[in-house]
Formats: structure tokens, C-alpha cells, sequence
């Protein structure tokens, strides 16, 4: 059972992330003493960091500690996935991204989505028998992937914690800290099993 003081949580996203939704947990996490990282793909705009969206337009720009063909992720106790429509949909393009939330989710790691990362989750195979939300628009995609789709705040299934919007990120981010607390989630299934 890590506190959260000395959990290391790695935040992966990419240009056109939802402001909001990468920059309250990476403050709130840090806050509560854990050690975060944010990992990008090469394929971003501009080398060194990647770039907000924040609501109607282009917000602020976020300092990148990792490429995520570096992340090893047995060295992390989390994974955070912020949404916004672009950054998961141009994340899902990328494999290592993929291999990157299979190999946590598999290990028994928490995995935190919110918004329309959930996409990101249908495509590494995961969500199929899990209880989740998302944000309203992709409600359909997560549901004809096998996933128990609720409209609530957070939703919890053995470490696998969803959310809906930027509203709900104080709830989303207690349930981070809560998980990763509780420990590993090796007792789960993978859905392709």
C-alpha cells in the first residue's frame, strides 16, 4: 500500500490535451507529494513540450520530462490520461502509447481516464466488462466496446477510474490518490482474456 508521497505518476498525453484535465492532477498530485512526469510522443509540435487546448482554442504549453518511447512502466505507480477531443484521438495512433496503458493496466497499476481518453482504453483492448463513464459524445463508443458505461462522476473498477469532464476532476483526482494507496489490482482480468 504506497502513500502517495512517495508514488510516481506519469501523465501521457499530446498536443491538444484538455487544459484542465493534464493541469489540475499534475498540480494536485504534486501537491500531494507524488513525484509526476508527463511523456509526449516524438510527433509533437514543438520538441521539449506539447500544447493545451483549453475549451475554444489553443491554451498553454506544458514542459515534457519524457519521450514516451523512454517510459519504462514498471518505475510508476500510475498512469493519468487527460481528454480533450484531439490529444487521445491523435494518441491512439501512436503504438508505444498503446503498449504503454496495456503493460500498466496489465500489471495491476491504476489507470486514470478522463473525458474522451476512455477512447484510448477501447483501443488497447481494456474496457470490455468494466464499469466506466466518459465524457456524453463517445458514450456509444465505450459501450459498443463491452464497457459498462454510468453517468457519474467517478467510476472505480479495480484501479481502472473514469471520469467525465473537467468538472469532475477534484472527485477523479481523490480517486487517483485513493487507488494508488490501495495498492496493485493484480487480482483483475484483462478484458481479452
Amino acid at each position: 500500500m504506497p502513500d502517495i508521497q512517495q508514488a510516481k505518476i506519469l501523465i501521457m498525453a499530446t498536443d491538444g490535451f484538455e487544459q484542465s484535465e493534464l493541469m489540475v492532477p499534475q498540480q494536485k498530485l504534486s501537491e500531494a507529494g507524488a513525484t509526476v512526469e508527463v511523456a509526449a510522443p516524438k510527433s509533437r509540435m514543438k520538441p521539449g513540450e506539447i500544447r493545451g487546448w483549453d475549451e475554444k482554442d489553443w491554451g498553454k504549453s506544458v514542459k515534457v520530462d519524457k519521450d514516451i518511447e523512454s517510459i519504462d512502466p514498471s518505475a510508476y505507480d500510475a498512469l493519468v490520461l487527460p481528454g480533450g477531443q484531439i490529444n487521445p484521438d491523435k494518441l491512439r495512433m501512436e503504438q508505444k502509447a498503446i503498449e504503454i496503458i496495456r503493460a500498466f493496466y496489465s500489471s495491476g497499476k491504476v489507470v486514470a481516464a478522463i473525458c474522451h481518453a476512455p477512447w484510448l482504453l477501447i483501443e488497447a483492448g481494456i474496457i470490455k466488462g468494466k464499469k466506466c463513464t466518459s465524457y456524453q459524445s463517445i458514450k456509444t463508443d465505450v459501450a459498443n466496446a463491452g464497457g459498462e458505461w454510468r453517468d457519474e462522476t467517478v467510476v472505480t473498477d479495480q484501479g481502472l477510474i473514469t471520469s467525465r469532464n473537467p468538472g469532475d476532476l477534484d472527485a477523479f483526482v481523490s480517486k487517483i490518490i485513493e487507488e494508488v494507496r490501495e495498492g496493485s489490482h493484480k487480482d483483475r482480468r484483462h478484458a481479452a482474456e
